[in-house]
């Protein structure tokens, strides 16, 4: 299963509606047959401009951010599921991607740039892309583009 992260703001609430809000957000992923990873209160701020949502106007929120493992069909139910709640202002779904794997390259990097691999691709790119000069043996006794 592909891993997602979930990015809540919720309305301001007192805290055990706030921990109400939170069971029912990791309910509801664990009902559509997902696995929670991770999760991380941000604390609660100032928003960066007022939010409408639901008919009520916020300017603060808690931020949560909630790590977890689904099938991709559910992504579409749980955002469906997470705008009609009233206390969630706003919900983001990224999908995380796993980072390509680099092969350590320290004895690579403490070569001198002349001998370095990248260095050397680099410089035939370079020698590639030249522009052929004007060969003076074509048999022409003078140059005929004018200098």
């Amino acid at each position: 299963m592909p891993s997602y992260e979930l990015a809540l703001v919720l309305r301001q609430l007192p805290r055990p509606e706030l921990i109400s809000v939170i069971k029912r957000t990791a309910e509801s992923i664990l009902d559509k047959g997902g696995i929670i990873r991770k999760l991380e209160n941000l604390g609660t701020r100032a928003l960066p401009y007022k939010v409408s949502e639901h008919g009520v106007v916020h300017r603060e929120g808690t931020h949560f951010t909630i790590a977890f493992d689904t099938a991709p069909t559910r992504i579409a139910d749980l955002k469906e599921e997470f705008g009609r709640d009233i206390d969630i202002v706003r919900r983001y779904i990224f999908k995380v991607e796993e980072p390509e794997k680099e092969p350590c390259t320290l004895h690579e990097e403490m070569l001198p740039p002349a001998y370095r691999k990248d260095v050397l691709e680099i410089i035939e790119a370079a020698q590639k892309k030249q522009k052929k000069k004007y060969n003076y043996n074509s048999g022409l006794d003078y140059y005929p583009f004018q200098k």
